[in-house]
């Protein structure tokens, strides 16, 4: 009995052994495929790996292994499974089921982009994703491919790129009349200022002085004479032959130098003032005032040109140059240290300053012509030229500012505290100027221009026992003062340069004092204009002719210093003193007026 049971046992185990390996067999004609919900694949070329760690049969042997490849915004994901292909995925049948590689297709989708494969027979066959085109969907190229395209699109652009530039060359090489080599910014003019040694037998010097010397061929061109006609520099540089240097500030060097006639071997003395390389904003800001045709005044001094220089094998540091009337008796600095002034040389130099700073302040020209007012901001002694021992010219234009309308608050803000401590006025030195007013950038000039006037008055024979020269301020500070011992002298002290009761005893020097005292005022608004200033100077030269007992002769206009040229108004020239005074400067002249009648 116990050896049937154990023949029972037997032999069941031999049927569900059976059974098993019928199953398993089953299962083996199924496919075997990677099945993940989701991995991250990783890509080389046109092919991808799904990345996916578990593989197993499918249930039913009509399924077939698939892929899904998608990418959301810069995320990329693939999905693996087993899917009967008669049964939709993705919203769509699977078309090619037969394939033994996974070649993905794209399918239409709303969000990023998609791709779908499907393949039988092969172990993980959706392991190996093969793409027609890069998972981008862009095609790929190998970089042995890359080179010759790339090279065949640059070449047409490099030719067309060749071909101009030695058109370009050409152009500039065969042009008839010019020079190849100094492509500098054309110059339109410039005015000679005396006329060449020798050269009075071929031109009458009147009419060499003062006319305008065209550096373009045009057939308008005013030419004084054979000389000048020689001069065609609108793409060279002047002739020019440094001789001595002169003078130097804080920005440049000033050179006496010769500028060469070359055709009647002849020359003129121009001064000539070179920038360094580091210094180019100081020359193109004076370049850019200088531009201004309206400028030209005879107490301005005599601009011709603006030149760059250097920055070529032979020179290689770069410099600029501006090239101005050259006077041989300098600047009133060092004039007034070797020279006193009798009363008709000061009030006839003091009024020509006058009168160059009320036409820089002035909306207009003598012709009545519109131009733009310009604040000179460093007016000192030294950056005024004497001309002649009854005449001076403005000067130096590096720190001015052209009073432009269209120019904002921040514009003005940004041009800085600028212009020389020791003849910088209360409100600078405390950084109180009102930039919504322009006149404000004016009476800071007018400031300057009484201590100047102090200068001068201070070397008078008049005054008594005339000193020593000294500037402004010059036993209460150093030579050189800052900004903060100006500020201690002038605003905490209220310090001015001192005025004895001897300079007082002449009459003529007591109104020049009172003008003084009034264009220094502590209140900008109380100080007197450049233009009220100049008709005081006007007023003063009358009384003195009329009183006869000192002739004062008023500084002549350029009009009456050469009658033999034209004149630049067809109508008498205006008064420079405003139609519509200040109230300072309607209270100022009644003062003054009063004074005189003493």
């Amino acid at each position: 009995m116990g050896r049937m049971r154990c023949s029972f046992s037997a032999l069941t185990s031999v049927l569900f052994l059976l059974l098993f390996q019928a199953s398993a067999f089953t299962h083996i004609t199924s496919n075997f495929c990677k099945w993940c919900d989701q991995s991250s694949p990783l890509c080389e070329d046109n092919v991808c790996m799904s990345n996916c760690n578990f593989s197993s049969f499918c249930t039913l042997a009509e399924e077939v292994c698939v892929a899904i490849w998608k990418k959301e915004n810069e995320s990329v994901s693939v999905r693996t499974l087993c899917h009967n292909p008669q049964h939709t995925l993705e919203n769509m049948v699977l078309s090619n089921d037969s394939s033994t590689e996974c070649l993905m297709t794209p399918l239409p989708s709303e969000n990023g982009m998609l791709f779908l494969c499907s393949c039988i027979r092969e172990h993980d066959c959706n392991d190996r994703l093969i793409f027609d085109k890069g998972p981008h969907g862009f095609s790929r190229l190998k970089s042995k491919d890359v080179i010759p395209v790339v090279v065949i699109s640059l070449v047409p652009p490099l030719l067309v790129a060749v071909i101009a530039t030695m058109a370009f060359y050409l152009y500039r090489t065969r042009r008839p009349n010019k020079q190849p080599k100094d492509w500098a910014p054309k110059r339109t003019h410039y005015q000679s200022l005396d006329p060449p040694e020798g050269c009075v037998g071929e031109a009458n010097s009147s009419d060499f002085h003062g006319k305008l010397l065209s550096l373009s061929v045009d057939a308008n061109s005013d030419m004084s004479s054979s000389c000048a006609n020689s001069l065609n520099h609108n793409t060279e540089h002047l002739p020019i032959q440094l001789e001595a240097l002169v003078g130097k500030g804080r920005f440049a060097e000033v050179w006496r130098a010769r500028l060469n006639h070359s055709e009647c071997g002849q020359y003129e003395t121009v001064a000539v003032k070179i920038f360094p390389a580091v210094e180019y904003t100081s020359w193109r800001n004076e370049r850019v005032i200088f531009s201004d045709a309206n400028l030209k005044h005879e107490n301005v001094v005599q601009f011709l040109t603006a030149e760059e220089r250097g920055g070529t094998p032979g020179a290689p540091q770069r410099h600029y140059w501006l090239i101005m009337a050259y006077h041989a008796l300098g600047n009133l600095q060092d004039f007034l240290v070797s020279h006193v002034l009798s009363w008709t040389e000061l009030c006839a130099m003091a009024g020509s300053v006058a009168r160059g700073l009320a036409h820089l302040h002035s909306d207009t020209t003598p012709c009545g012509t519109p131009k733009v007012p310009i604040a000179h901001r460093d007016l000192k002694s030294s950056n005024i030229v004497v001309k002649s021992r009854s005449e001076c010219a403005l000067c130096d234009f590096g720190l001015a500012l052209r009073l432009d309308l269209a120019l904002t608050v921040d514009d003005f803000a940004n041009s800085g505290q600028v212009g020389t401590a020791r003849y910088m006025a209360p409100e600078v030195l405390e950084s109180r100027v009102n930039l919504e007013d322009l006149e404000s950038f004016k009476q800071m000039d007018v400031y300057s221009m009484a201590l100047v006037l102090w200068e001068m008055a201070s070397r008078c024979e008049v005054i008594g026992e005339v000193k020593s020269y000294e500037p402004p301020f010059g036993s209460k500070v150093c030579e050189q003062p800052c900004v903060d011992s100006m500020r201690d002298l002038v605003l905490r002290d209220r310090g001015r340069p001192d005025i004895p009761l001897s300079w007082t005893i002449h009459p003529g020097m007591q109104l020049l004092c009172a003008t003084i005292t009034e264009c220094w005022d502590h209140d900008p608004e109380a100080r007197l204009t450049a233009h009220c200033v100049l008709e005081r100077f006007n007023m003063l030269a009358q009384e003195e002719l009329e009183s006869a007992t000192i002739s004062v002769p008023v500084p002549a206009s350029a009009e009456q210093q050469d009658s033999s040229l034209p004149s630049p108004c067809t109508s008498p020239t205006p008064s420079l003193y405003p139609q519509n005074p200040t109230p300072a400067d309607a209270h100022a002249t009644a003062s003054f007026r009063q004074l005189s009648e003493v």
